[in-house]
């Protein structure tokens, strides 16, 4: 009888210390991926950070298109405005969405910049461009990080044994952030060479 006790005592005492470290290790992942999406907010950041900037330094420059201007700084409003709760899809996809515009609003303005010569030889404007460049390399490296955080926990969360520690705990399945939507069709581009 007392054999029989004491191997229960020891099984439940095994199961616990399984049970401890596997919810343990859920949480590690867990925090890992909302450090990892903080990096990739923080780079984001960077960047309005930086479209700001440019934008004062063209709005400055006489006789700007004010429509170009008024189309990136209403991105940017919206870009800053979206609220992302990573366990949230949906949230994930309208912040990604809002970016997107921000980045396509802002390369219109840098296009249309090119027909500005005395804005374009500006040290600052120069300095901008260069910063901008190495923005984007950090947001792509940003998201890339993100996604293998967000692989190495799904996996956590999805595999057997640790799916039922997560489903008894609450930990589900965190999305990736995705490519932009048409992204993986070769641009169309036109040399309107006379």
């Amino acid at each position: 009888m007392k054999k029989g006790l004491i191997i229960v005592i020891v099984i439940a005492i095994i199961l616990g210390f399984v049970g401890c470290n596997g919810y343990n290790g859920l949480v590690k992942q867990d925090q890992q991926v909302q450090q990892v999406w903080s990096n990739v907010e923080t780079q984001y950041q960077r960047r309005t950070d930086l479209y700001s900037s440019v934008i004062k330094t063209i709005e400055g420059s006489a006789n700007f298109e004010k429509s170009t201007l008024t189309s990136v700084i209403n991105a940017r409003a919206q870009a800053t405005s979206v609220k992302v709760d990573i366990n949230d899809p949906a949230t994930l996809a309208k912040y990604q969405a809002a970016q997107g515009q921000l980045q396509n609003a802002f390369s219109k303005l840098m296009a249309v910049s090119e027909a500005y010569p005395d804005l374009k030889t500006t040290k600052a404007f120069q300095d901008f461009q260069t910063q901008i460049e190495g923005t984007e390399n950090r947001i792509n490296i940003a998201r890339r990080d993100y996604n293998t955080a967000v692989n190495t926990y799904n996996l956590q969360v999805k595999t057997f044994p640790k799916n039922i520690m997560a489903g008894i705990f609450g930990f589900h399945a965190k999305s990736y952030y995705q490519a932009d939507a048409g992204s993986e069709k070769n641009p169309d581009i036109n040399f309107d060479i006379k």
